[in-house]
């Protein structure tokens, strides 16, 4: 007897993972190919969301059409190294920019920047667009560390238009960590808009993409008033219901996997999920893993339901909760109680209703000064208009389900 083949999980949970099918984005993909389509630019791209709606992954697919329709593509991960000073920002950006330019050369009648040594034969002219070159044109360069920043794009700029590819896309994710430090006279977020906005005005084909959470665009704007007009935000939010459905049965349907999943089980993980990308992928990998077994001989109940959501409260959440204080746990909680958890609510909001249910209500000036202790934990996030949302998708129900509050009197 020939023994049944082995199929592979085809769901992928992780942070930035390719899932094996995306499902709905078309409206992003819609907006950044019109942004692809600038002769000018005049509009960069904010992409934004709550952790676990994909905006990795989203970034990731916009590589390929990026490519396709004749740009560079330069990128990586905006760590918070990059945001200690200016000088990081600068070397970040032409760590990255020399990954696209080494390929291409320069005959220009004139040398090298001072202080390069290409190591080819006296007298000849043609270099590579290396980090080394970039570097040096860098550091000769005259001014402030913006005006270097600026002298590099322009001199890449005018070696690719001879090359016909004069279209650089500078694509970061995890832009949030990007911030200016006044009180060390540091102001790399700073810094960038204002070279971009620079070399853009002088018709430079060079666009930005930046990628984080709620809380990027707003410190954008912060940093400099300009940026609201700078840039276009795209805010991912959850998947719809028929979105869910295909994010869900279409990786099983590809693999021609023997699993299936009938209306209730994809109802089910629609609703567990909430239509968030990350959640749908958790649950049906345990989900998979389980139905294989079935196929195996092994017959558990049903869907566990209860037990996939302790290992997601252990494996997502857990983490998150063990970093906030006994109080701040509190706050959490009145939150959670709110009818406007999952949207957006007011200190005011928070205030009335912990004068109900706390033994020891809050004040106005406390939830504030928590809240914003809270944003850095990354749990909260203040939008432009004065209200707060959770940072962190279905963190409402995590704490509804597994804490223990006070007793009001």
């Amino acid at each position: 007897m020939t023994p049944a083949p082995e199929f592979k999980n085809p769901y992928r949970p992780g942070a930035g993972h390719m899932p094996p099918h995306l499902a709905g984005r078309e409206r992003e993909f819609a907006e950044f190919d019109r942004l692809l389509a600038q002769d000018t630019i005049l509009e960069n791209m904010v992409l934004t969301g709550l952790r676990g709606v994909g905006k990795t992954v989203l970034l990731e697919r916009f590589k390929p059409r990026a490519i396709q329709s004749g740009w560079l593509w330069v990128g990586a991960d905006l760590s918070e190294t990059a945001s200690i000073s200016e000088a990081n920002l600068a070397e970040r950006l032409l760590a990255d920019l020399s990954v696209a330019t080494s390929a291409y050369s320069t005959q220009r009648t004139s040398a090298p920047p001072v202080g390069f040594h290409s190591g080819t034969a006296a007298g000849s002219e043609e270099f590579a667009l290396t980090y080394d070159v970039l570097s040096a044109v860098h550091d000769t360069t005259p001014g402030l560390v913006a005006d270097k920043i600026k002298g590099v794009l322009e001199f890449v700029h005018g070696v690719l238009r001879d090359h016909g590819r004069s279209r650089i896309i500078f694509a970061y994710d995890e832009a949030q960590n990007l911030s200016d430090h006044a009180d060390k006279d540091q102001f790399p977020l700073s810094v960038l808009l204002d070279v971009f906005q620079s070399i853009q005005r002088k018709g430079l084909p060079f666009m930005l993409v930046l990628t984080g959470l709620p809380t990027l665009f707003p410190k954008l704007v912060d940093a400099r008033t300009f940026a609201e007009r700078m840039f276009r935000v795209v805010t991912l939010g959850r998947l719809d219901e028929d979105e869910s459905r295909e994010a869900i049965l279409k990786p099983i349907e590809v693999a021609n996997c023997p699993v299936s999943f009938n209306d209730e089980s994809v109802a089910t993980v629609c609703t567990q999920s909430g239509g968030y990308p990350y959640f749908i992928q958790f649950i049906c990998r345990e989900v998979f893993d389980i139905f294989i077994q079935q196929l195996k001989g092994v017959d558990p109940p049903g869907v566990p339901v209860d037990a996939i959501q302790r290992k997601l409260d252990t494996d997502f959440f857990a983490g998150r909760w063990a970093k906030v204080t006994d109080r701040q746990r509190q706050l959490l909680w009145v939150i959670a109680t709110l009818d406007s958890a999952d949207d957006e609510f007011t200190i005011q909001e928070v205030v009335e209703v912990g004068k109900t249910l706390l033994p020891k209500a809050f004040s106005s000036s406390h939830v504030n000064q928590m809240l914003a202790s809270l944003g850095e934990h990354g749990l909260i996030y203040k939008n432009r208009f004065g209200k707060y949302s959770f940072a962190v998708p279905l963190l409402g129900g995590f704490i509804t389900r597994t804490y223990d509050p006070p007793i009001a009197s």
